[in-house]
């Protein structure tokens, strides 16, 4: 029996991740819970898989949960403290990092600290703190297990591979909702427009990621950390119909790819249950005959370029990664209200960027400063 601490629990990642332990039940204890404010979803998880330690990031939705579950042995907790305590639990085995931005760095390098596996959905950790992370990982002897589909079938392509080996990895997209589409076209697309996805199921801040190919970007910086390579070791590749999930490409030319449906329960669970793999008991399975036709081709890099700035700000390193990043949480937090526009979304980053002097190695406290400082730079030209 594996003890989970399911962090992100009622987003899209995290839901996912219950349905399998729900599949799994004698497999899989859903020992901890945490959420960041949707105590109506959480309540019902708690109710269901009834958890030791529940952490609610919103104190005040974190009393009102308290009072909701008052007839269950929970102990609710709050805020970022809340969150740590959840991530290093002395219950837990594995962690699922699936909160969505920087509040997941803190809660990762504490269960790393104390000795946890991770599951790792949230890409930010990486991308802001790879350079803390990955020596952490070493030092601990913990398994730090991708749960992105690209990352998982990098994963999956390497094993039994010498990485001394690997000459590239072609990192696939979907292209998004706007593929095909010029800068002129994108300045009039909405939220309503940018959250249809063709192919994948996820939350709204990733799917408008994938909609700007910015998620590329993080994940291209993301791949640089989890498999030690040089930024020029990426290539992105455009790939419609997303049955490839990533290649990796081998000194001798060889490519080995791992291919699927577009499901992400599929490296959910290859991360939970690794190095074992379970017979998947929902959804449906690749029907290559049906499926016909797989096409690929290069980004455009030139109407999507918040995908170059992101290249950019992983080749400059340092603090400019949390920079890209937090521009960009910020601007698509926006854009989801309707206060800027699509396209505004890359501006805003491109500023935020020119307007960095880059700290070379940050600690912990000085990425989340840059992230702070990032957020007033912005206001301030946004007068938002």
């Amino acid at each position: 029996m594996k003890n989970i601490a399911v962090l992100g629990s009622t987003g899209s990642i995290g839901m996912q991740t219950l349905e399998i332990a729900r599949e799994y039940a004698d497999d899989i204890r859903v020992a901890v819970l945490a959420a960041h404010s949707n105590i109506e979803l959480l309540e019902q998880q708690v109710r269901e898989f009834k958890p030791g330690l529940v952490c609610v990031y919103d104190e005040d939705k974190a009393r009102l949960l308290k009072d909701r579950v008052n007839d269950l042995d929970v102990r609710v907790t709050a805020g970022m403290d809340g969150l740590i305590a959840c991530a290093t639990d002395a219950d837990v085995d594995m962690v699922v990092a699936a909160m969505v931005g920087m509040i997941g760095i803190l809660p990762t390098v504490e269960a790393i600290k104390a000795g946890k596996d991770i599951a790792l959905a949230n890409k930010e950790t990486l991308v802001t703190a790879g350079h803390i992370i990955m020596p952490l990982v070493k030092e601990k002897n913990i398994r730090l297990l991708p749960v992105d589909s690209e990352h998982s079938a990098i994963f999956q392509a390497l094993n039994g591979e010498d990485r001394k080996n690997v000459y590239r990895i072609l990192l696939t997209a979907s292209g998004g909702p706007f593929h095909g589409m010029k800068k002129a076209d994108l300045e009039t697309m909405t939220a309503k427009d940018a959250l249809k996805h063709p192919n994948w199921r996820m939350g709204p801040k990733i799917t408008i990621d994938s909609a700007t190919l910015v998620n590329k970007a993080l994940e291209v910086m993301e791949a640089v950390w989890l498999f030690n390579l040089s930024i020029d070791q990426v290539k992105v590749i455009i790939h419609r119909q997303s049955i490839i999930h990533s290649m990796v490409e081998y000194a001798d030319g060889s490519v080995i790819a791992q291919l699927g449906l577009p499901d992400m329960r599929l490296p959910i669970q290859y991360a939970l249950f690794y190095p074992e793999r379970k017979r998947m008991k929902l959804g449906e399975r690749a029907d290559f005959a049906k499926i016909g036709t797989l096409t690929f081709e290069e980004p455009d890099m030139e109407t999507f370029y918040g995908l170059r700035l992101g290249i950019e700000a992983g080749r400059l390193g340092g603090s400019m990664p949390t920079v890209f990043n937090a521009a960009n949480e910020w601007a698509v937090a926006r854009f989801l209200k309707g206060e800027i526009g699509f396209m505004d979304i890359p501006r805003i980053i491109g500023k935020a960027m020119d307007n960095h002097e880059i700290i070379g190695n940050p600690s912990l406290d000085e990425i989340l400063y840059t992230e702070k400082q990032t957020y007033d730079f912005i206001k301030g030209i946004m007068k938002i």
